[in-house]
Parts: C-alpha cells; structure tokens; sequence
C-alpha cells in the first residue's frame, strides 16, 4: 500500500476535545450546585460537602459510563500516554501505572521463580481441556500473589500461542497446541478460561491471543509474506481464533510481525472485519515488541513513523509494545501524526476506551469488590501447583507403537513425496 493511502483528515484538537469533555462532565456527571453557605451568628460558615465518589470510582454505575467519566478527566497528554504499554500513572487521579504484557505460556514467565508446567506443546498431546483450565488458573492465581509482591507484574497476560503448527521447520512450534485448528481452539479456550476465572463482573487475568496471523515462517518473519488462500485463512487460521474469543475469555490479541498476502498483520484487515465481530467485548489490539516501528523500518511500508503508528491505530491496534519502557517515541509520532491530520483525537480516545474497559474489569478501581485481589504468597508455587504440573507432565507422555514402520525400507522414497511434502501449504 502507498504511504499516501494511509487515512488523512481534518484533526481535532486534542485540547479543545478536553474542554468539551470536561464541561460535558461537569454538566452531566458532577455533583450538583452546592447549597448556599449556613451561617450562625458569631460562627463561620459552614458548607455541605458532597462525600459522593465521582463515577468511574462508583461500582454501581454502567461500565460504559465510569470509563466514558475517567477518560473526561484525562487530559491530550494523558491520553495519549496510555497507548504505550508501560502508561504512567496520573497522581491527581490516584491512578496506577500499567503495563500490558506479561508473559504466562506455561507458567509466569521473567518475574522470578514460578512453578512452571510443560509447554504448551506438551499441554496439547494432553488431549485434556479441564487440564488446560486447571492449568491456566494455577497460572493466573501465581500472577495474582506475584503482583502483590511485585506491582511490576502485569495482569494483562499474553497468552496462550493459537498458531497452528502447520510446518515443522518453524522455529517456535513448541509454544503451539496442534497443527489442528479444533483442538488448538478448544484448548485456548480452555487455557483462557482459567486465566481470567469465573466472577461474572472480574477478571483475574486478562489473557491475549497470539500471534495474529498465519505466523509460521521461520526466516523473514519481520519482512516474509504469508500467502493465505480465503478458505484456508476462515477455516485453518482464523478458527483457532474464533472460539476463544466468542468464549468470552480473551481480552484481545496480538498481530504478528509477518504480512499475510502482501499487508502486515498490524494492518490486518480482518482485525475489524472479522475479529470485533465476534464478540461486542472491547477487545484490545496490543502491537508485538518493535511495531509498529518495524512498519517504516524492516518492512519499509511507510516512509514515516507518523503514518505507520496512525495506521496502526485506525487498523485497530490500541497498545503499542515499542522501544521498552520508554515510551517519548511513541507519544511523539502521535502528537506527529495527530498534526498532520493522519488521526484526530476519536481515534486516540478509541483505544484508550478500550484500555480503561480492561483496567476496570481487572479491578484496579474496585479493589474492595475485587475476588482475586487478596490473593496472598499462598496461592504461589503451592503443593498443588506442583503436583498439578506433574500430572500435566504425565498425560502429556505420547508412546509411539512401532506397527511395522521400522526399520525403515531402504531406498526411500524419492524427495517431495510423504506426509511432510505439502507442509507448509497454504503458507
């Protein structure tokens, strides 16, 4: 696609979108007029104060509209800082700093010593799903004690892997369940399910899908193109997609670093087309580690950051996960691209929505209300985690029968012919 396709358009002004929130907010969810001051003779004027928490702190209130509050309060700057991974925290309004991305495939992942479970390879010649649920809530629960020790471990978990293990040369197929879209779906579901648990209202995880999509190539996988026909792109890799988020158990995905049939994954149309039709869940998009930096670097895409961090975000991708911690590149391409008219302000409150919906639902603003917060050092490397991953360990055994294939005739068959002859296909 030419750079000059990426979307132009008349920006709004961030601040002056802040002042019509504000107003917006004060008009309609601020507290009333405060009565005139009582005065006794001889005393000072006493006032009545409004005790009332604002909305996005009242539990009582729609999710739409504690998120629609908080993101009125925030100001251009603000928000825009919240689509890095690492968001800062905003004293004035006693928020947290967040970060999305926290490794849990097998286990807890870089924090420190955790009880780790075979992987996910392994998990998937289980055949079990119950397994998988057991598992994915032991992992969960260890992220949960981890956190109240370390606040820098994350609780937006990414995980499970639902590539398919299409081609055995790819370099990462033990972080897969199967070459089999059914099962690698029911398994992530299953996974999925344990991580965020079973509170109707909140999460105790939020897993995310990756890698989004047909990520298999083993050299190239920055630059390479996969070659996805459409029916092997519905029922081969969108599929293993497809019920783990109309589960209602994922909180979004991750694109990969590849293209598929010439676009690059961040740009993924079938992001919108296919995925936020699934589910009316406000799923967040975050980037893989370098995008979209890799869109005007590696991929040369784009000949400015600017129009590949704005096409990233109208693609849909919410969190950008680029140059660490530090966040200044970021921010600075979107106040570029914002500038040049590629974004308006909409756009940025769009994603930011969506990150505030799953900071809610992990129960950042209502930690009283929240079952898996007091999740103490009991529910790490416990007995039963342990025994746990040995029962794991055991049902992921597969004994190979020798039913007459061995030894092998010799000669063989000549190269190109076999079952590992089309792998690849499709890709």
């Amino acid at each position: 696609m030419p750079t000059g396709a990426v979307r132009r358009r008349n920006a709004a002004s961030l601040d002056s979108v802040h002042r019509g929130n504000q107003h917006r907010s004060a008009s309609n969810n601020g507290p009333p007029s405060a009565p005139g001051p009582l005065r006794a003779p001889g005393h000072e004027e006493i006032r009545h104060v409004r005790t009332d928490p604002p909305p996005h702190r009242d539990p009582r209130l729609p999710l739409p509209v504690r998120v629609d509050d908080l993101l009125a309060r925030l100001t251009p700057e603000e928000r825009i800082a919240m689509l890095h991974q690492f968001a800062p925290a905003v004293p004035r309004l006693g928020l947290a700093a967040f970060r999305t991305g926290q490794e849990a495939l097998h286990g807890v992942a870089w924090m420190g010593p955790a009880t780790v479970f075979p992987q996910a390879v392994g998990l998937g010649a289980t055949w079990n799903p119950e397994l998988l649920r057991r598992v994915g809530e032991a992992v969960g629960t260890e992220i949960r004690a981890m956190r109240r020790r370390d606040p820098r471990v994350g609780l937006n978990v990414w995980a499970p892997t639902v590539n398919l293990l299409r081609d055995p040369r790819w370099g990462r197929n033990e972080e897969g369940y199967s070459e089999d879209p059914a099962l690698t779906a029911a398994l992530a579901t299953a996974y999925t399910r344990g991580l965020r648990g079973d509170h109707p209202r909140y999460w105790r995880t939020a897993p995310v899908l990756k890698h989004w999509l047909a990520h298999n190539n083993e050299t190239g996988r920055d630059t390479s193109s996969s070659s996805v026909p459409p029916r092997v792109l519905h029922e081969y890799d969108l599929a293993a997609f497809r019920d783990p988020v109309r589960a209602g158990a994922v909180a979004g995905v991750m694109p990969a670093y590849n293209l598929v049939n010439g676009r690059p994954n961040h740009l993924s149309p079938y992001l919108r087309e296919q995925l936020r039709g699934w589910t009316e869940q406000d799923l967040v998009v975050c980037s893989d580690a370098g995008a979209p930096s890799n869109l005007a670097g590696s991929q040369g895409y784009f000949a400015t950051h600017e129009e590949a961090t704005a096409a990233a975000l109208l693609a849909g991708v919410d969190s950008f996960t680029d140059h660490d911690q530090d966040s200044s590149a970021v921010t600075e391409r979107l106040r570029g691209a914002l500038e040049r008219g590629l974004i308006d302000a909409a756009d940025v409150d769009t994603a930011v929505r969506r990150l505030l919906a799953m900071r809610f639902v992990l129960g950042e603003f209502d930690p009283e209300l929240d079952p898996y917060a007091a999740t103490g050092p009991e529910g790490f490397d416990s007995p039963a985690h342990r025994a746990l991953a040995l029962e794991a360990a055991e049902q992921a055994v597969v004994l190979l029968k020798n039913d007459g294939l061995l030894p092998l005739r010799l000669p063989l068959p000549p190269a190109g012919s076999g079952s590992e002859a089309g792998a690849g296909a499709g890709t």
